[in-house]
């Protein structure tokens, strides 16, 4: 016994020695030599080694490099795809020999990482094979045929120690374009005791100028790794963004996330400023943005559900489902709004947009040119965004806020297939009237196609103009039927090939700032009164229906009927060129039986309404007043001296007056 034990002694001394004395036999210079020789067979590449090469063997298996880079090839406007200042790697040697590594120390000290693209657009982390390795003839090689998961191969476990990044830095080149990205200051610290031990990653990085904190905390990594749920905690700190999320994660062929996420952004504005795109949308939106719900991130599909989303003042809540295992994604979800205020995201008003620099600075605005009048633009339509995705998608709003005017609760539905939009309003209150309507954008061929509908019942009129044009000249109740379609590449042949048809009534209101009855007892001041004038022409019923045919609205049956009034019109509305040509037929009614009857054969004086529908012009056609009114004229003065005799085809003949 005591022979074998001298010789087990005796063994491990031999041993022992054997590890001491390895790394001295075997020359660091000369491993140092067959690295970069391997790492040029293997990649093309360059590897330089500057520093001291330290190898070890016993008490663990390490390795300490110093100044270590790797070369970019030709075409690159850096040199290396990767700088080490250090790297010592230290791994226990007894435990790997039982399947085990544990990392004493795994440490890299200034690293540098540029990844960068060509001109062409290829990327320097693409290695080439050498030429001679391209030519060599390689033997077929049957696979062998893959290891199960109880098999028993692989490592049991792994341990970390020191495992850390200092002072990083990650810097990231278009060669087309020249945009640079750089992060900096990457500092990494990870902590494993066993794969069955929490896992953690702590660290910190400064990208923009704002430093950036992550933090991940992982309850079993062998879970993970054996495509079992395990908790999971992230957390990703910032001045401009904050990121939280708890719940669970799995690897393998089911890797995905699900638990709570937490959103929290400060001022949207000022994220998308720091992340290199200002946002140029007037008005003083885009402020505080809180977003919580489940989380459930799978390969192909993300679900975000019972989530609450607040921006600014407006409060919501919803469920998004975006899949994109398919040719394009498909997204189906719902938002439910308490009060959606639009105006701190509109230009205030009477905000004029920026002029531009340069020459250009003395030339007229764009205003003043006949496009710019007109109103439509001649830019083409850029409709390749309806091809995106298909979308199902429900939006409701308590109340909807735009300047000053008040939207009731309201419902829309959008779909999205193939390239056509349809927008349904199913609901709509609008200035105690209610509507519904349905608008579809087709974009699936060359253009757009527009068709649209809407259908509005027990407008108050009066109100809803002046919050939304502030003028308060037309009151009553409004009943709309509107049908339209069209197809263009641009704003303006869309209008220009509108095609549609329509109806439309005001009952009980009033006329403001001019009075038709007095037109026709006093042509000299009828058209002197303005928004300010205290005239205005009553009305029991007003309204009319019109067609629409190439952008042109024609109406001839426009119809207003008042106490000892009736108005007939008739005109176009030229849409492409928005302007208005109309022609107003008022008459005095001499009875009083009724808004809707009476003898309608009174004195007439036509008024033509024409111009901009912006600055409408009103007056009268006197030159038709004298034509059409004659026989009406001496009717009355027949009646006034009391015995007015007609001739035998009934025209007053002013001789027989006078019994001639």
């Amino acid at each position: 016994m005591k022979k074998i034990l001298i010789a087990v002694a005796a063994l491990a001394v031999l041993i022992i020695g054997g590890l001491v004395v390895l790394p001295m036999l075997v020359p660091a210079e000369k491993i140092k030599d067959e690295v970069v020789a391997g790492v040029k067979n293997a990649t093309g590449r360059d590897l330089s080694i500057q520093g001291k090469v330290a190898v070890a063997v016993f008490p663990s298996l390490s390795v300490q490099v110093g100044d270590v880079a790797l070369s970019n090839p030709p075409g690159y406007s850096s040199k290396d795809l990767l700088r080490l200042g250090a790297v010592d790697v230290r791994l226990k040697l007894m435990p790997l020999l039982g399947g085990k590594v544990e990392v004493d120390s795994f440490v890299l000290l200034d690293p540098v990482i540029t990844l960068e693209t060509d001109r062409q657009g290829k990327g320097n982390w693409v290695f080439d094979a050498p030429a001679a390795t391209r030519s060599e003839a390689k033997p077929e090689v049957k696979s062998a045929p893959a290891s199960t998961a109880g098999s028993g191969g692989g490592l049991n476990d792994i341990r970390l120690g020191d495992v850390r990044i200092t002072n990083g830095r990650l810097t990231q080149i278009d060669g087309k374009t020249g945009a640079r990205q750089e992060v900096s200051d990457i500092n990494l610290q990870l902590g494993l005791k066993s794969l069955d031990s929490p896992f953690s990653a702590k660290g910190s990085l400064v990208w923009n100028a704002k430093k950036i904190e992550i933090a991940v905390d992982v309850a079993s990594l062998k879970a993970v790794m054996a495509g079992e749920p395990s908790a999971t905690n992230l957390a990703i700190t910032s001045e401009p963004v904050k990121v939280g999320f708890k719940g669970t994660a799995k690897g393998g062929a089911g890797a995905g996330l699900a638990g709570d996420l937490d959103l929290g952004i400060p001022s949207v504005r000022n994220l998308a400023a720091w992340a290199g795109s200002p946002i140029t949308l007037a008005g003083s939106g885009l402020g505080p943005l809180s977003v919580k719900g489940k989380l459930a991130a799978a390969a192909t599909q993300i679900a975000f559900t019972q989530a609450a989303i607040d921006i600014d003042a407006i409060k919501s809540k919803g469920e998004v489902t975006v899949n994109v295992g398919g040719a394009k994604p498909v997204i189906k979800g719902r938002l439910d709004v308490e009060t959606l205020d639009l105006n701190p995201y509109l230009p205030p008003e009477g905000a004029q947009p920026a002029a531009k620099s340069g020459a250009s600075d003395a030339k007229a605005p764009a205003a003043s040119s006949p496009a710019a009048k007109s109103g439509w633009s001649d830019d083409p339509i850029d409709a390749s965004g309806l091809k995106a995705a298909d979308v199902d998608f429900q939006l409701t709003c308590a109340g909807i806020l735009v300047k000053k005017i008040k939207v009731g609760k309201s419902a829309l539905k959008l779909a999205l297939h193939d390239g056509k939009l349809v927008a349904d309003l199913t609901e709509l209150a609008l200035y105690q009237g209610n509507g519904r309507g349905k608008v579809a954008l087709d974009g699936a061929q060359p253009g757009v196609g527009l068709d649209a509908a809407f259908v509005l019942k027990g407008l108050q009129a009066e109100p809803f103009l002046s919050d939304a044009a502030g003028s308060d000249r037309l009151s009553g109740t409004g009943n709309f039927d509107v049908a339209v379609a069209g197809r263009g590449k641009t704003q303006r042949q869309i209008v220009s090939s509108l095609d549609g048809k329509g109806a439309l009534s005001f009952l009980d209101g009033a006329i403001k700032g001019i009075n038709l009855a007095a037109m026709a007892r006093n042509v000299a001041t009828a058209f002197t009164g303005g928004p300010a004038s205290t005239e205005k022409t009553d009305f029991a019923e007003l309204g009319g229906t019109f067609t629409i045919a190439k952008g042109i609205l024609t109406n001839n049956d426009l119809a207003l009927k008042s106490p000892l009034l009736r108005v007939e019109g008739k005109g176009t509305v030229d849409l492409p060129q928005r302007s208005v040509n109309y022609r107003i037929d008022p008459k005095v009614v001499a009875s009083l039986q009724g808004q809707g009857g009476g003898d309608a054969g009174g004195l007439v004086v036509p008024v033509l309404v024409s111009g901009p529908w912006d600055n409408l012009s009103y007056r009268p056609d006197l030159e038709a007043l004298v034509k059409q009114n004659a026989q009406n004229i001496g009717n009355a003065v027949g009646g006034l001296v009391g015995g007015g005799k007609k001739d035998a085809g009934g025209a007053l003949n002013p001789l027989k007056l006078f019994g001639r």
